[in-house]
Parts: C-alpha cells; structure tokens; sequence
C-alpha cells in the first residue's frame, strides 16, 4: 500500500532569517518567471455570470406565450409604471414584502438606485425638509471594503463618502451611530445585506435593528438597502436575509430603508427585471417622480420571467442550479490560496457561503503590487483598493477576487498564479523591510 506523505507545513515568513528569506525570495521568483512563459490570458476582474449561468435562462427566448397578463393588460402597450402584478407578488415572496411595496422596473437595479438618489438630491424624500441638493454637503457612510459601484456613483455628484469597517456581521453599527446622530449632513449609508460584495458577509438581525433604529441628525436618513446576492447561495445552508422594511417599521423609522434587487445574475444580466421595495409611502413617492421619465418598463420581459419561474419557489430551485456550478470554481480558490499560503502568515481570505467574491487581504503595502505582478503574468484582477471610496485603500492590503465568470480550469490556473503573486510580493516586502532596518545605523 502507497504510504502518503504530508506536505511540510510551512513557517510564517516573518520568522525566517534574513538567508532563508532570500532564499524564499529567489524560488518565488522562479516561480513567478514561470508563471509569466506560460502565456495566460485571464480576467477575474467582474463579478459576472457564466455561459453556462446564462444558458440557464435560455428558456426565457421562447417566452412569453401569449401577450396578456393576469389582469388581462396587453403587455406590449404602454403603462404599468410599477410593473405586473404577477412578478410584484413573486418576487415580494422572495424578499419578505408585501406585493404593494414592490416596483418592478428594467434590468438593471443599479439604475433604480442612481434614479433613487437623484430624486432625493432633486426632491428630497417623502420626510425630507428640503431637497438634498439645498444642503450646504451630503454625506454618505459607505462600509468597507464594499461594492465600487456605490461609491463612484456617490462621487459622480460629490457626495462625501464616511469609511466604515465592514465585520462579519454587517457594518461596524457603533461607528455608524456616532457619525449619524450629531451630523444632519449624513443623509444615507449602504448596505449590501446578504452575502455582501466583496466580504460575503450577512448582516444580523441585531446589526441590522440598530441601524434601523438609530437617532439620526437628519430626519430623512436612507438606508439603500442593495440586496444583490440574497438568492446567490454557495452551499445548502441558505442564509435568510432580514425582513429590513418590517424591523425599521417596528423601529419608528418605516421610510429609513429603501431595498433594491434584480434578476440580474439569476437570468439575463442584460435583460432581467429589477425591483425596488420600499413604505408605500416611498414607492408612491418614486412612481411620482418617475412617472416623467417613463410611461412603462417592459412588461413583456416581465411576463416571460412570471412564465419561466411559475412560482417564487421555482426562483429558489433556479438558484440551485447557479449553485452547482459557482461552488466549485470558489472551493477552487481557496484550495490554491491554501495550497501556497498557509501558514505563511501574509494573507487572509474569506470562505463565503453566497455571492459571488472572495475578498483577499495581503501584507499592508503589497495589494498594488500584487495586481500589477498578476497582469503581467496576463492574469488581470479587479485594481487594488478598489472596494473604497475613491478607489483609495488606506493600507493598499484589500485584493476583490471575482471567480464566477471563468471555466472551473482557468480558475484554478488563475488562482495559482495569484497566489505565486501574493506570496512573492510578501516576501519582498519583507526583505526589503529587513534590509532597511540593517542599514539604519544604530541610535539613529
């Protein structure tokens, strides 16, 4: 019988000599050189679906059969500003909400979003004093890591963006409390509840009631309540997201959230249905607004998905499917991560149950350097820092890793040669670290 022989375990490098260092150094750049002949051409850089995600969807092309929908409206015809009722009703299942606090809109959700914000800087909301735009400054806490998306459309209307550290269990809530409750200013955070973008953290319930329930200094304060990836589950055990509308309400705050998803990376990511849900007072405050910039969404991509799931818990059933082939390409990063990491003590990275990315934090001062030796070696990665406001990461440590979109192949190539990268930028850091301490002359 074939004895097998474990692997040494490897020593953090900080405990190495200054000789053993060096030598780590040189083996890691024969690696790295390696790595470079091999020619690679790999984007890890979005977190998109697959092919073989979108394949899944493809029986929405032969959709819908007929042009009516269960109030007998002609979905080809103008109207229906907030969207059919059938999908209202399913997809108000799947985000814990009543059918009448749903809008359903086009595909894409991050426009529900922008359009949100604009009417509130335009109009103020339906608590507001004033229009937000009358504010001397505007400001928004925006957790840490989190989506860049966010924070560049922040940025695009100067709006000031106030870093919070992102736990596992949601936003840092004392931090958010001392900013909020003394500045009229902060007028908003975000908030990618389930499975959060890049962390796959899930905000609790207790997180999750502070933050609904704390004093605020501006009396219409917003929690955009992004809930991308609430149905994006790695493994059998399905988080449940918080019931926000319901625990803000019970916290005398009922139009403080306004909650956003999408079909986006469940079918079509060009062609889904977005949704917003919020107080009936809010959603009759959007359609007001929105009203002047639309006179209907498609209705007809709306009757094809009511068709192609049936019922909300033929959403659920779709998403297992998203399941069996997203779970192996994230097994597949952390087994190379692993493979060439532990015990090094250089880099830590998240396992997540959902989403769809692995944050990587490395040494302090490496992140940029790792992105730079990884395109290279033609592996592109998401650039260094940027789950930060202004795309700025105070310790240049943060890497977003998105595996979704490559075959299970070239994700495990690809994570390979990042983790030759994390390793080899480490360790010069280190010995370049080393070598400036012994070059201080003593008492200096």
């Amino acid at each position: 019988m074939a004895l097998v022989t474990e692997q040494p375990q490897q020593r953090p490098l900080s405990d190495l000599t200054p000789a053993e260092l060096q030598e780590f150094v040189e083996r890691k750049r024969a690696a790295y050189a390696a790595l470079c002949e091999r020619g690679l051409r790999l984007d890890l850089t979005r977190g998109k679906p697959s092919s073989a995600q979108l394949d899944l969807a493809d029986g929405l092309a032969g959709l819908p059969q007929g042009h009516t929908d269960a109030d007998g409206v002609d979905v080809r015809n103008y109207g229906g500003l907030s969207g059919i009722r059938e999908i209202r009703e399913m997809f108000a299942d799947l985000l814990w909400v009543e059918p009448g606090q749903v809008v359903a809109g086009g595909n894409s959700s991050l426009t529900m979003m922008h359009d949100t914000l604009v009417m509130l800087l335009l109009h103020g909301g339906v608590d507001s004093p004033r229009p937000w735009n009358r504010e001397e400054v505007v400001k928004f806490v925006c957790p840490v890591p989190g989506y860049d998306r966010h924070y560049t459309m922040l940025d695009s209307y100067g709006i000031e963006m106030l870093p919070v550290e992102m736990h596992t269990d949601g936003p840092d809530a004392a931090a958010v409390e001392a900013l909020v409750k003394g500045d009229p200013a902060v007028k908003g955070m975000w908030i990618v509840p389930t499975y959060a973008n890049p962390t796959g953290a899930i905000i609790s319930e207790e997180v999750a009631a502070m933050l609904a329930s704390m004093p605020t200094a501006a009396p219409d304060f917003k929690i955009f309540w992004d809930n991308a990836y609430a149905f994006h589950h790695l493994t059998e055990d399905e988080a449940k997201g918080v019931d926000i509308l319901s625990v803000a309400s019970a916290g005398g705050n009922p139009h403080r959230p306004i909650m956003f998803a999408s079909t986006s990376k469940i079918t079509y990511a060009g062609a889904g249905v977005a949704f917003l849900a919020a107080s009936t007072e809010n959603v009759a405050w959007y359609l007001r607004h929105y009203q002047y910039a639309s006179i209907g969404p498609d209705k007809i991509n709306q009757l094809r998905h009511v068709q192609f799931f049936e019922t909300a818990q033929g959403v659920r059933d779709h998403m297992v499917k998203h399941r069996e082939i997203l779970a192996p390409k994230f097994a597949a990063v952390d087994a190379a991560l692993t493979a060439e990491l532990d015990g090094l003590g250089i880099a830590t990275w998240t396992k997540p149950s959902g989403g769809y990315f692995v944050n990587l934090d490395v040494i302090d001062g490496t992140a940029g350097r790792v992105v730079e030796l990884a395109k290279a070696a033609g592996i592109v990665l998401t650039p260094a820092g940027a789950s930060f406001p202004h795309g700025h990461d105070p310790r240049d440590r943060n890497i977003r890793l998105a595996p979704s979109f490559p075959v299970l192949a070239d994700v495990e190539t690809a994570m390979a040669g990042v983790a030759t990268c994390v390793a080899l930028a480490a360790a010069e850091e280190l010995a370049g670290r080393h070598s400036a301490t012994q070059s201080t002359p003593e008492g200096a």
